[in-house]
């Protein structure tokens, strides 16, 4: 078992039928969206429980739980085929996020989040070297991680060829690149973005068929991963739903 906190991510939890133990909810915190909570629980049988909010705040890892927690099946993480399989069910052409050893929680969850916002059709992460699906991304997600499948790979290089044989052109995010809105983000599509502090590793770049850059004039010269990653999502939105500035 594995827990989700804050109000959201346990509201789309049990919207999504998670597998749910029990939610525990502080006995101080009664107004609002607490007392959909209540109400959605008491509606599909999940056993509440009102504890203490100093109990709440001990078991807490993103210490932020807004007076709930829920105690929660573990995450399902998708096979790279089921993902595929998914998308062609779907009759579109596919949108795959590729995150390159994200490491930080707050900027995967943040990264889904924007998926879901922009109809991605899953994010690929590696097994080794990157953070997966914890309270603080489920939290930071506000829920997303619900709807967008995530799926975990032994090797991102093998991962690409292999959605290349699918048809997918791989475009990576990087400084040595065309600005993003020149390039043709359109078609079956995956994108690749890289570490909060080494970017994409050498041998992901040289296998990727093209780079993309975001120009800058400021004096710092690089973006938070989940606000470059939102930045060339929805570029990629906009392109796919035809949305061209003319």
């Amino acid at each position: 078992m594995t827990s989700i906190e804050g109000r959201n991510p346990v509201i789309e939890a049990i919207k999504n039928d998670r597998q749910i133990e029990k939610i525990m909810i502080a006995s101080s915190a009664k107004e609002g969206s607490i007392k959909k909570i209540i109400a959605m629980a008491k509606e599909k049988n999940i056993i509440i429980q009102y504890v203490d909010k100093h109990k709440l705040d001990e078991i807490s890892t993103s210490h932020s739980h807004q007076g709930v927690i829920a105690n929660v099946s573990e995450h399902k993480y998708y096979e790279l085929d089921e993902l595929i399989e998914l998308t062609k069910e779907k009759k579109e052409d596919p949108f795959f996020i590729i995150l390159d050893e994200i490491t930080d929680p707050h900027n995967l969850g943040s990264i889904i989040r924007t998926a879901d916002a922009v109809g991605a059709h899953g994010v690929i992460i590696p097994k080794r070297r990157s953070v997966h699906i914890t309270p603080v991304v489920t939290k930071a997600s506000a829920g997303a991680v619900e709807y967008v499948p995530v799926c975990k790979v032994t090797n991102i290089v093998n991962t690409i060829k292999r959605l290349k044989e699918e048809g997918l052109w791989i475009a990576a995010a990087d400084m040595d690149g065309q600005t993003f809105y020149e390039q043709n983000l359109t078609g079956p599509l995956g994108l690749v973005i890289g570490s909060e502090g080494f970017g994409i590793s050498r041998l992901v770049k040289q296998n990727c068929d093209f780079t993309v850059k975001m120009p800058m004039i400021g004096k710092v010269t690089s973006l938070n991963a989940s606000v470059a990653g939102g930045i060339l999502l929805y570029e990629i939105f906009k392109q796919r739903s035809g949305r061209v500035n003319k």
